[in-house]
Parts: structure tokens; sequence; C-alpha cells
């Protein structure tokens, strides 16, 4: 991803990119049973989603952080947005920034905030679900391969991005 490229094209290309991700999984996991060459290309599709999806917010985040002075850019986009009655892109922010959080950092405040949120729409593994040689933290603790995960974080994206951009400053 160029460094010339605006937000909007990152994400189109970010999305171009975690298709081919997807659709490998989706086909992989389509089949009755899984040989080892296809559990290590469904572990690497998985992975290679995983971390598109760390790189797009994070690029997200570095690009619109010029709207706040300073601080934590995300905490400050929800209440911004909960402040203008934007409640459901303030949540879906959320849960995309503490899935994002357990994808970088693995178990911890976030991992049990997302575990914990009543109706969360992101899945998340306790970490007993999880076989010790078969994925190392933080890797499985988010299913980044549940449909529609990554639409979802770039929707949320796109539409926060348009809030900023759009709003008035006063």
């Amino acid at each position: 991803m160029g460094a010339s490229q605006n937000l909007l094209e990152l994400v189109a290309e970010a999305r171009a990119n975690a298709k081919t991700s997807e659709d490998r999984i989706s086909e992989i996991m389509d089949g009755q049973n899984i040989s080892d060459t296809q559990a290590e290309d469904l572990r690497t599709a998985i992975v290679s989603l995983e971390l598109a999806s760390v790189d797009i917010f994070t690029l997200f985040e570095a690009r619109m952080q010029h709207h706040f002075r300073r601080g934590p850019f995300s905490r400050k986009l929800k209440s911004l947005l909960l402040a203008t009655d934007q409640v459901d892109l303030a949540v879906r922010v959320h849960q995309y920034y503490l899935a994002i959080n357990v994808l970088k950092h693995g178990k911890g405040a976030s991992y049990r905030e997302l575990l914990n949120t009543p109706n969360a729409f992101i899945a998340v593994k306790p970490t007993e679900d999880i076989v010790a040689d078969q994925a190392p933290a933080p890797q499985g603790l988010v299913d980044v391969s549940a449909p529609g995960f990554f639409d979802g974080l770039t929707t949320t994206i796109l539409e926060a991005y348009h809030f900023l951009e759009n709003r008035q400053v006063s």
C-alpha cells in the first residue's frame, strides 16, 4: 500500500486483496475432508486476513488522527460519534478497535472487554478453545474468517472517514 494513495484507495486495495484470502478460506471450508496442505493454506489465508485487518485499521487511525489534537484516536472518535447520536457507528468503531487490539496484542483488556460484550458482532474465541500448537496467540482469538468481518471493518472505516471529513468544526 503506497504512501501517496488516499485512504479511500487504500481501503479499496485492501478489500481486493482480502477477497483473495476470503475466497481461499471459503473454498477450503466447503470441502469434506481437509488435507494437511489445505489446513496450512487455511492458516496462511487467515493470518493474511488478520494482518490486512490490522494494517487497514492502523492506516485509518494514522491518516485520520489529525481530526483530534492528541490522545487515543479510536476512543476520541467513539466519544464524538456518541455525542452526535451516531450510536451504531460508535459501537462498530469500538468493537473493531477492540478486535484489532486483540489481533495486535493478544489477551488483555481489549480481549476481555470484547469477550464480555453482550451483543458483540465479532466472534471471539475463549482461549481454552484454542489448541496451543494450532495457532499461537494472538492468532485465532478473533475470527476474521467469519463472513462479513473484513467487509464490515472496511465499511465502518469508510463511514467513519466520511463522518470525520464532512463534519463542520465549530
